[in-house]
């Protein structure tokens, strides 16, 4: 595979998993190849390759004579995603030094200035995009590349289930909390960061009610235009 067919099946799928993190495409969303193709001006083959990496990643699932859907995770899934993102996040946390953090230090404090000032503005895709940010900013503050990558997943996987699950209209997941998860970090307390980080993430779990619902989607073109 050339660069330049890698870069573009990248510039697909990149677009398609942030209309999902932003909760612009539903989970069981049918994503039709052929409006991808109008909609990003792309190869149909090139989608075709780029729904395959994101089936593969479960993120969406291709059905037989039907097409790709964005995936609905089950209420086990939601709590198997969840206890992946403990376990991942912790080792992430552990894996930072001091001398990390000051290499990343303007990174960081810039990243926390825009929670607040995204959070004020009240674009609720925005905010959520914002938040997940934080979480993948940590990942690449440790410079472990193979926890990026899961972690990555995880946190695509995460939004979907909130979409499905949550009970609020609001993102739980708290800037403040992120303050204070950094706020430990910078002071070289690793213990007290992971604990904080436990804490966080539960407090997301718990904001999800385990049945199903039915939700509204929007529009193919209005989910990928918007991004």
């Amino acid at each position: 595979m050339t660069a330049s067919k890698e870069s573009e099946i990248e510039r697909i799928v990149q677009t398609l998993v942030n209309a999902i993190a932003q909760r612009r495409l539903k989970p069981g969303q049918r994503i039709v190849e052929s409006k991808i193709v109008e909609i990003l001006n792309a190869n149909r083959n090139h989608v075709q390759v780029a729904l395959k990496q994101m089936a593969l990643a479960n993120i969406v699932h291709i059905e037989r004579n039907k097409g790709a859907f964005v995936s609905q995770p089950s209420a086990k899934e939601a709590r198997d995603v969840f206890a992946a993102r403990r376990v991942v996040e912790l080792g992430i946390l552990e894996q930072i030094t001091p001398e990390k953090i000051n290499t990343y230090q303007k990174e960081l404090t810039t990243h926390i200035e825009e929670e607040s000032l995204t959070i004020e503005k009240g674009d609720p895709h925005k905010i959520v995009l914002i938040l997940t940010s934080f979480h993948r900013l940590l990942a690449k503050v440790s410079e472990n590349s193979v926890l990026m990558d899961i972690l990555d997943n995880l946190l695509i996987r995460s939004s979907m289930i909130e979409m499905l699950y949550s009970r609020n209209a609001v993102p739980s997941c708290a800037s403040c909390e992120h303050k204070n998860i950094l706020s430990a970090l910078q002071e070289g307390d690793n213990k007290k960061a992971v604990e904080l980080m436990v804490k966080h993430i539960e407090e997301i779990e718990e904001h999800l009610i385990l049945v199903d619902e039915k939700e509204t989607s929007f529009d193919l073109a209005d989910a990928l235009n918007a991004i």
